[in-house]
């Protein structure tokens, strides 16, 4: 097809050199035969004339000058905001960069989304990726329907200049996505953890709901006794909940928060001290907590928490859980039992007891035998069998 919509076929070949030769040729018959009008014919002859047999040939119906395109100017804009999102160690894809060229760049009239992608494309700026899952094999997203109601709590670990590892204790409101608190610590241990919590429960109120993986700083849920973070949870009313072992899904916006967090900082100074990394984390949540998120129709963190509902904990303290262990009796006669050893008695040594537990009471079976019940005293670590009057 050729530009003007005509098609150059044999017959009218034959009739447009015959008139160019000087021979008599009936216009009108061969452009009815042809399919084509008398304009397109004198066209084609006109291009004989001037080019031979290639102004025959059939020519390209794209414009010479395309009005969508983009113009030089925007695609250095693109190009110039992707670079910067680089440098300072934001996320940097198509949607990131239409909203630089928003808040930053003040341009009237950005390109879309799909626009900025063919551009980086035709630069030579995008990799392209495997292919997806199909969306059906992918994990369940999950939001808590108001602020305040889960909170996720973990860390990740930062090298300090000197060859140190410092750990970052960070902690998300699964709502609003806003980072709460980001606290530069010696390690995951569990003084930390509780002044990073108690640092964002002062600013941001108490939380429903506590999720942390089964990190011992945070949890002894899954080993059969209570770690003091819980504890604490749980004399405010706070639910503290563990992720599955091994299924870090589960944590998932902690866990895609760190990634920002360690690319951000990959493009600072590296810390010499805690200080400096302290310094670092309290700049990082400014800007985070104000920039645009995805996840969040492109609205920021402080936006949507100041926008939201809030919830907050029970505010009476929670009961403790039920824990079940299975320990056997020892030589002496006696069970270990959340860092006691209860008395059975000599008679017992080598059975395997079921031991339930609650706080300080302890209900213990042999068998299906009830073997003995007790409030454990913390003021001693050997529970001795009790006298017999």
């Amino acid at each position: 097809m050729a530009r003007d919509g005509g098609t150059v076929e044999p017959r009218l070949i034959a009739a447009i050199v015959a008139k160019a030769q000087g021979e008599v040729v009936n216009v009108a018959a061969a452009c009815r035969a042809a399919g084509v009008s008398r304009g397109t014919f004198y066209k084609f002859l006109a291009r004989y004339r001037a080019e031979g047999l290639n102004g025959l040939r059939l020519r390209s119906r794209r414009p010479l000058a395309p009005p969508n395109l983009t113009p030089p100017v925007v695609e250095e804009a693109i190009v110039r905001a992707r670079k910067e999102l680089a440098d300072e160690g934001w996320d940097n894809g198509a949607i990131s960069i239409y909203w630089r060229l928003v808040d930053v760049d003040k341009l009237a009239t950005p390109p879309s989304r799909m626009t900025i992608h063919r551009v980086l494309t035709r630069r030579g700026m995008i990799v392209p990726a495997p292919r997806k899952r199909p969306r059906s094999t992918r994990s369940r997203r999950f939001t808590r329907a108001r602020a305040n109601e889960l909170w996720q709590v973990d860390g990740f670990e930062v090298r300090l200049a000197d060859g140190r590892i410092a750990t970052v204790i960070q902690i998300l409101d699964d709502h609003s996505r806003l980072d709460l608190c980001c606290r530069a610590a010696v390690s995951e241990n569990g003084a930390d953890v509780w002044a990073a919590f108690t640092t964002a429960a002062i600013t941001h109120g108490l939380p429903a709901q506590v999720l942390t993986d089964n990190g011992t700083a945070f949890s002894g849920a899954r080993r059969g006794w209570e770690a003091r973070f819980e504890t604490n949870l749980r004399a405010l009313g706070v639910h503290p909940i563990t992720s599955s072992r091994r299924h870090p899904q589960t944590c998932g916006k902690n866990e895609r928060v760190h990634g920002t967090t360690e690319r951000w900082l990959d493009k600072q100074p590296v810390p010499a001290d805690l200080t400096q990394l302290q310094a670092l984390l309290d700049t990082y949540r400014d800007r985070y907590n104000h920039r645009r998120h995805q996840a969040l129709h492109m609205r920021t963190p402080q936006q949507v928490w100041h926008l939201a509902r809030k919830t907050g904990p029970a505010f009476a303290p929670l009961p403790p859980p039920i824990r079940v262990s299975h320990p056997i009796v020892g030589p002496r006669g006696a069970v270990g039992v959340d860092n006691t050893e209860i008395a059975l008695g000599r008679r017992h040594t080598g059975a395997a007891t079921t031991v339930y537990r609650r706080g300080d009471d302890a209900t213990i079976f042999i068998g299906n035998q009830l073997i003995r019940t007790l409030v454990i005293d913390r003021r001693r670590r050997y529970q001795p069998l009790p006298t017999q009057p």
